[in-house]
């Protein structure tokens, strides 16, 4: 299985899960930005919309197309997640629901 590795917030106490995309890719996150990529992926999903969601990993830019079809699951290493902030949350919803789709970066947080 790839482990591509992207943490919008590493220190001290940091968690970080796994967003599986597919039958064999896996992207780490810190479980702050997962439980947020969770709920605004779902939330998009149920819908039934498309979009791609891009991050930078290592220096490079990395994308993904996400669709109902897709084969996603969301792994979290700590077993109660962070809250979600509402405000960065609508942020992450609007970006998504533009053509650019949804665009993380360390400027979102």
């Amino acid at each position: 299985m790839k482990r591509n590795v992207y943490c919008c917030k590493r220190g001290r106490g940091t968690t970080l899960g796994l967003l599986h995309y597919g039958l064999n890719q896996s992207y780490e996150f810190d479980d702050r930005t997962l439980n947020h990529l969770r709920s605004v992926i779902t939330g998009k999903l149920l819908r039934q919309e498309r979009f791609v969601l891009t991050w930078l990993d290592g220096g490079h830019q990395k994308s993904i197309w996400l669709h109902p079809g897709a084969h996603l699951a969301f792994e979290f290493d700590a077993a109660v997640v962070p809250e979600l902030d509402r405000a960065w949350l609508t942020s992450l919803m609007n970006q998504a629901n533009s053509p650019a789709g949804l665009r993380l970066a360390q400027a979102n947080q």
